[in-house]
């Protein structure tokens, strides 16, 4: 397996910090739009995402595959966007489902008028676990084609 290589590991590593950084750009874009504009939260998420990638692949091209700059930046950057719109895809219609089913399983249990509304839990838990599903698809993918100049 790729990851039993100590290199892959750090890169592995490097892009999950990444991932952090973009997971609380993309929560934080979120809670801001899905709070303060009338916007619904299935749009909220896609501009949240969005503004995640373009955060993550500049770290990820300076930090994570620093080694990996013979190709040109613009052509990295199309091949990254591919592999997120695939991630998004995945992503949107996972938010989806699981943003309802969260909703109905924490309205009964939450009351109305606590400090965090079912919605806002169902919301986060959600995007929390699109996040992961998508992480690893982005990993693999970009690794093998985005970044596939580094040995």
């Amino acid at each position: 397996m790729i990851l039993t290589i100590p290199q892959e590991r750090t890169r592995f590593l490097r892009f999950a910090a990444v991932g952090v950084i973009g997971a609380v750009i993309d929560f934080g874009v979120f809670n801001l739009l899905t709070q303060l504009t009338p916007l619904k939260a299935i749009y909220a998420s896609m501009i949240s995402f969005t503004s995640a990638v373009i955060s993550n692949f500049l770290w990820n091209r300076y930090w994570t595959y620093p080694d990996s700059r013979s190709k040109p930046v613009t052509r990295q950057l199309i091949q990254f966007f591919i592999i997120n719109l695939i991630g998004l895809g995945i992503r949107t219609p996972l938010f989806a489902w699981l943003e309802n089913v969260l909703d109905h399983f924490f309205r009964p249990i939450i009351p109305l008028n606590f400090i965090v509304s079912s919605t806002f839990l169902g919301h986060n838990i959600a995007l929390a676990v699109a996040v992961l599903v998508v992480m690893l698809w982005n990993f693999f993918a970009n690794r093998f084609w985005t970044y596939n100049d580094v040995s």
